[in-house]
């Protein structure tokens, strides 16, 4: 295919190759494909998952957002970190890669230059975002310690890497600033990748604010959910009270909250979450003060 690969610039963005630190001889480049070769000791031997079709279709649409990590061994590179991102890349065709090639072991260095550029504010939302991803998966940062090194709060951080989940071309959008980050937030609440592009398209084209496109997505919601309705006609009207409880438990949970009832006065309670991590961190707030389960 040979089309440079690179929604934005990723860390290219954030590490411009005159900034990269000397110390760790760490340098940015576009490395061929073909050069590359896995790491010796990566333990995984499986790629073919839903989770790798996904990212290679992302690739296709969007380029690299992450650089590999490498290091030179004799005529070819060997992967430090990055494999999918690599696989992926080969899959669509990609002829090059964005990678950063480290030739000692010094990451502090690399990870400082990287917490330092995120201050900078000509960044997308997606390249925050991947980095934020990078630092979390190459440097086992949790959100919180990412949250403390780039001055926001976890919530923020959490919420930044969730945009990771768009689907391509809304990303596209997001990266080409006509969509917000704070409305493809919000589209996040919906589970269905066609619904979220089409009300991209109807943000976009009608110019909707970001609480019209809130609004649009709990009509959404409620058109898909059911909450067991005992007889037709049962579903209450969505009160100021209820929505007021929705968000103070967003507030409390530090997260989105959706809080569906039924006429039978039943309903459910429905806890976005950005990941494994954050899950726990809901799952600590909501048990906080209790004896442990185990």
């Amino acid at each position: 295919m040979g089309r440079r690969s690179g929604l934005g610039k990723g860390l290219s963005a954030l590490i411009p190759a005159a900034e990269v630190p000397a110390t760790g001889e760490a340098h940015l480049r576009d490395l061929p494909t073909s050069l590359i070769r896995p790491n010796t000791y990566q333990p995984r031997t499986e790629f073919e998952d839903d989770a790798q079709e996904s990212l290679t279709a992302s690739v296709r649409e969007l380029g690299i957002l992450q650089p590999i990590l490498v290091r030179a061994v004799d005529d070819h590179f060997e992967l430090i970190a990055g494999e999918r991102r690599w696989r992926a890349a080969q899959q669509a065709g990609l002829a090059t890669i964005p990678a950063i090639v480290r030739e000692v072991t010094d990451t502090s260095s690399l990870e400082q230059a990287l917490v330092e550029n995120l201050q900078r504010q000509d960044l997308t939302a997606l390249e925050e975002a991947a980095a934020y991803a990078q630092l979390a998966e190459e440097f086992t940062l949790s959100h919180e310690d990412i949250a403390r090194r780039v001055g926001k709060s976890r919530s923020s951080v959490a919420n930044t890497i969730r945009l990771l989940q768009l689907p391509p071309r809304v990303a596209r959008m997001v990266n080409d600033r006509s969509l917000s980050a704070g409305h493809a937030r919000t589209l996040l609440g919906l589970d269905d990748a066609a619904a979220i592009e089409a009300l991209a398209d109807r943000v976009v084209a009608g110019g909707l604010s970001v609480r019209a496109t809130e609004q649009a997505v709990r009509k959404l919601q409620s058109a898909t959910d059911e909450p067991e309705p005992e007889g037709p006609g049962s579903t209450e009207p969505r009160s100021a009270s209820l929505l007021e409880l929705e968000e103070i438990l967003s507030d409390h949970l530090d997260t989105r909250v959706h809080v569906q009832m039924a006429g039978s006065g039943r309903g459910r309670v429905m806890i976005d979450f950005a990941g494994v991590e954050d899950l726990e961190r809901v799952f600590r707030v909501l048990t906080e003060g209790r004896e442990p389960l185990i």
